[in-house]
Parts: C-alpha cells; structure tokens; sequence
C-alpha cells in the first residue's frame, strides 16, 4: 500500500517542485522579486520578509535538529541525507539559487570584469562543457538571451526528472525520485551549478561595485607582481626581459622561439619548472603533473567594499587535494581528494572529468557515465596508490596562509580559489600557483550553512545596490 501510495502521489510531487521553479524563477527573473529588497525570513531588518512562502521552510520543516543536523550542513552528496528537501537550509540554498539564476539574465550583455560582457564569458567558458552523456558544449545554448532561457527553463527541469530516476535506478530504490527531483532543481549541489553559482555572485558583485581593486587579480601576472610586493609566497618567476627557445637540430632559422617576459610588459610570464614536494609525491604515479590543492575562501568584507576588512572577515571554506594523472601535462586531470579543513585528513576521491566529454559519440551507451562516484576513491587509479586516509601536513598552517592572502590581496572580492602548491623548493616549500575568482569547489564538502549564510547576505546587499542603479539609471561601462 505504501509503495503503490508512492506512485501515485510522485506525479504531483514533480509538478508542485517544477512549479516553485518556475514561480520562484519568474518572481526574480520579471515579478516582484526583481524590483524589491531581498529580506530572507530571518532578517533584522523591521521590514517583514521579502521571500514569497513557497521559498520558506514550513513551520514543520525538518532537518538541523535530527541525527543528520551535522552531514546537512557538511555532507556534499545530499540526496544521502533524509528529508533534506523539507530542511530550513534547503529552502535557503533554493532561493538563493533560484536570485542567481535570474540575475544571469541582467548580466548577460553588461560588462564582466574579465570580459566585454557576461555573455562572452559563459560562452567561453561553456565550450568544453557539456551535460554528462549529450557530448554537445553548453556554449551552443547561451549564444543569445531566448536560447538560454529555453536551457533554464526546459532542459533544467529535463535534466533534474532524468538525474532523479537514474539515482534511483543506481542505488535499487533506496533514494527517492521526488526528493532527488527537488534538489537537483531548486538546491543542485554538483560542482557544476556551485560553480555557476559563484561566477553569477562575482559577476553580479564586481558590475554592481564598479569592479574593486582586488579583481585584478584574475589576471596571473597582476597576481604574482602584487604577491611579491604583499609578501605573499607567489610561485617564483624569472626577471629578464625574453627568452630564446631553440629546438637542437633545426636549421635555417626553423625551430626558434622569441618570448618577452611580462616583467618587460610582454604577454609570457616566464618561470622555472616546480616540483611537487615528498608529501604530495608520495602520492602520485610517476610522470604526474605538478599537483595542488585547490582551496576556497569567502570574505564578508566583500559584502561592503566602502569599509576596512579585517582578516577576521575572512574564512577558509573548502580545501581538495587534486591528484594529477599519470602523463597528464596538469592536474586539470586529476583524482579529486577531498579534505578535512579541520584535520587535515585525506577522505575519498572521486573526478568531474564526465562533464568534459565532448563529440555527438558521447551519447552512446556506455561512454560517458552520468554520474561520478561519489567519493568513494580511496587509492590513485594509476599505480593503486593510497591517498586516502594520509593527513596533509601542516593544514591549519596552509589555510592560514591563504586567508591572509585573500586578506591582503582580494579582500573585496567575495569567493577566491587559491591553488595551493607544497614544492619540493626547499627555499619556499608552500606557494600559491594562482588565484580563481569565479572558482569552483571541485565537489570539496565545506559547511554549507556558513557559506549560504554568507551568499544570502550577498545577494541580500546585491539587490539593494541593483534597485539603488535602477533608481539612478546608471550606466554600466
């Protein structure tokens, strides 16, 4: 009874999520929600809330007072955690979702501050990237305003029903198609939309802020130069103004190479080849790449950039150990390891790699997985070395290091991807490789209920600044 009760009530589970998707997109995207304060249910503020009741957690909601109160705020797989769709975080993780996603359309033709217009970044950006198993690059559909609309507001949806009944094929009928449909449509937690969801905050934040300072340090040399003068431990560079590159054997003017250094206002920044350190070796097959860990801090001096930050303001999230592959020139291919910011601990492994399988043969079955494992890689693929279970060395210290870096650096810029690199230098053994501003978790777990506090509170302050440029007819340039 209770099974054949399931099934009948499924369908109309499916239609009451996809219809808070669609309103809750509309009310930000052209309702109210576009052109009123952001007050979430538990702001100070004496103005009652802004957030229509279909984005509220129930007065029955469920979730931070159970058993599982600890893995939904820590846990990056949330379809393991039950009732996490009826939980107050889940609400806050949709509604903030749902504001971003809507702001992307504001943003779409104005500047970006790596580009001349968001439009151009994401199609840069999408054209190695394609939905897991349809081969066809992301770039094709966000060409224009309709094209990408029709992807939020048809293949979204599509996407989220068949993520949800493949979960439940996966694991025999243990996850629930209705809660997995909730979350992959209001409150996604891949990688992917974590990363949409930090670039459309920055690109929101730098447009509406008149781009800070600290947004300059997208671009790697800027990066390095106010490294050294910050004494931040920046990956060392050569200062001479150019390099010759000859090959051994080629004549007659063939096989020569000119490069001016960006010291001397070139384009090359030119550097010394860095080793990976015994820790980090130990780990990896021979022939790896240089291997880092990819580190995520948020400031909350971001949120007022008019105002001095303290480097209290600023907190390490997220930090994965990315295990390059045998042969691999980076560790762009790489096991990505999860670890404990609070130990230090290497957990398990798992690899975004099905997100970049382009080519029309992808769609075959059997090609490319929808899913990737979660979590569950303990030893490197490549020479089934064990990685999981070793403790990084000195992480309180790691993580130190790149919250005075955000601090010194970036302050007014609210999420920054550091990656970290323990070198085999004996002279700087711990240095930062670069900085990634609209970065990703690379599927690291962090405290969720912190960094969505810390998003709400931006979007909260983002609105604000949007309706005051509404109010000003403000021209972005």
């Amino acid at each position: 009874k209770t099974t054949m009760g399931q099934a009948i009530s499924l369908p109309f589970k499916l239609a009451s999520t996809t219809l808070t998707f669609y309103r809750g997109f509309f009310y930000y995207l052209c309702g109210k929600g576009r052109y009123t304060s952001y007050l979430p249910p538990s702001s100070s503020s004496s103005e009652s809330t802004t957030i229509p009741s279909y984005l509220q957690a129930p007065s029955t909601a469920t979730g931070n007072d159970n058993d599982d109160a600890e893995n939904i705020t820590i846990s990056s797989s949330s379809w393991t955690i039950s009732n996490f769709s009826k939980s107050p975080l889940f609400y806050q993780h949709a509604r903030v979702h749902l504001y971003s996603l809507a702001s992307a359309f504001y943003l779409y033709n104005k500047p970006h501050y790596r580009k001349l217009s968001y439009k151009q970044d994401i199609v840069d950006n999408f054209a190695n990237v394609a939905i897991p198993g349809t081969g066809l690059p992301l770039s094709l559909f966000v060409w224009n305003k309709p094209l990408a609309l029709g992807l939020v507001c048809t293949v979204s949806p599509i996407c989220s029903f068949i993520a949800s009944i493949h979960l439940w094929l996966k694991t025999r009928g243990k996850s629930s198609i209705s809660n997995e449909y909730a979350i992959r449509l209001l409150a996604p937690d891949d990688w992917f939309s974590y990363w949409r969801l930090n670039c459309r905050v920055a690109g929101m934040h730098a447009l509406l802020n008149d781009i800070p300072a600290g947004y300059e340090m997208e671009n790697k040399w800027t990066f390095l130069e106010e490294g050294s003068k910050c004494d931040v431990p920046v990956s060392p560079y050569l200062d001479c103004p150019a390099i010759v590159v000859k090959h051994r054997n080629e004549e007659g003017g063939l096989g020569i190479h000119f490069y001016r250094n960006a010291t001397d206002g070139g384009d090359w920044i030119i550097q010394e080849r860095i080793l990976n350190g015994d820790w980090v070796t130990q780990h990896l097959p021979q022939n790896a790449p240089l291997s880092t860990f990819r580190v995520i801090t948020q400031s909350r001096g971001a949120l007022d950039v008019s105002k001095k930050c303290a480097v209290e303001d600023v907190t390490a999230l997220s930090c994965v150990f990315r295990a390059g592959r045998m042969g691999a020139l980076t560790d762009h291919d790489s096991i990505l390891f999860d670890v404990d910011v609070k130990t230090g601990k290497v957990l398990g492994g798992t690899t975004n790699a099905h997100w970049y399988r382009l080519g029309l043969h992808e769609v075959l079955p059997g090609r490319c997985p929808w899913r990737s494992s979660d979590h569950d890689i303990t030893h490197h693929p490549d020479g089934d070395i064990p990685v999981s279970g070793s403790v990084v060395p000195n992480i309180r210290e790691m993580l130190h290091l790149v919250e005075t870096s955000h601090w010194k650096l970036c302050p007014d810029v609210p999420l920054v991807g550091w990656d970290v690199v323990l070198s085999a230098d004996e002279k700087l053994p711990v240095c930062l490789l670069e900085v990634n501003l609209s970065c990703n978790f690379f599927r690291g777990s962090f405290d969720r209920k912190v960094y969505l506090d810390f998003l709400e509170d931006m979007v909260g302050r983002l609105q604000e600044m949007r309706l005051m440029a509404d109010r000003d007819g403000k021209k972005f340039k």
